[in-house]
């Protein structure tokens, strides 16, 4: 057995409107693990994964991410331990005006006083250290192009540049291919996997491509009424588990 990252115990999520999407999540994550979490439309992937952060909060549970609960941390205390997490978006969450580089540097502003951080005072090592994880996720020659004049599978692999060069425990990457082609979407996959592999880090990932879970995912969980109706290996998901977990959203469109 590896080492523990994230250690979920009875995980529970009820909106204001009485909406129930979590309910008694447990499960655990081990350094280096790429876990690609797959379900219907609403089922809980997206507030699942948003909670390890809590991006969405909890209404009860216990997430212990490297040994600390994050539903009891204070603002503090959650602040670093969000410096250990990167989070990746479906919408990049870039500045789009900025150039590629410094949306890369954005991945350092954890670890900056709030004043250096707000007036972006680099230094050189960092500027040299985010062109090279640029290079890596092979976009070094749109370092100095605004973001805005990247395409979308550019503007993700950016996305992934600025999560490593946060030097995160943890990846959460939340639906990072919906919005790309086949093509972008696997480049974007290929260069995540790679990270994952050479930074050592543990990878969240919501996917609604259950082919491309069952590709790269070391593990993959199935998420169904706010509930794990599947944690097991690709090789394990079969085509009456996908059938059984997809079911009331095949049922919905059919009728």
């Amino acid at each position: 057995m590896g080492e523990t990252i994230v250690d979920i115990h009875n995980l529970n999520k009820t909106y204001p409107d009485g909406t129930v999407a979590l309910k008694n999540i447990s499960m655990k994550a081990e350094k280096g693990e790429f876990i690609v979490i797959i379900g219907p439309s609403g089922a809980g992937k997206s507030t699942f994964l948003r909670s390890i952060n809590r991006l969405s909060e909890p209404t009860s549970g216990e997430i212990l991410f490297m040994g600390k609960d994050i539903v009891k941390a204070g603002k503090k205390e959650l602040r670093t331990l969000r410096r250990n997490i990167g989070m990746i978006f479906q919408g990049f969450n870039l500045v789009k005006r900025l150039p590629t580089v410094r949306n890369v540097l954005h991945g350092k502003l954890g670890y900056m006083s709030s004043l250096k951080g707000a007036f972006g005072l680099f230094d050189q090592d960092q500027v040299e250290e985010a062109l090279g994880i640029l290079k890596r996720v092979g976009l070094e020659e749109q370092a100095f192009k605004r973001a805005d004049e990247l395409s979308g599978g550019q503007q993700q692999r950016v996305a992934i540049a600025r999560a490593i060069n946060q030097s995160p425990q943890l990846i959460l990457a939340d639906e990072p291919i919906a919005s790309l082609d086949p093509n972008s979407s696997r480049v974007v996959m290929d260069y995540l996997k790679k990270a994952c592999r050479e930074e050592g880090f543990t990878t969240f990932v919501n996917l609604h491509q259950v082919d491309f879970a069952k590709e790269y995912a070391d593990r993959i969980i199935g998420i169904k009424d706010g509930e794990i109706y599947f944690d097991g290996s690709g090789d394990d998901l079969t085509d009456e588990v996908i059938e059984a977990l997809y079911s009331k959203e095949k049922e919905a469109v059919a009728g």
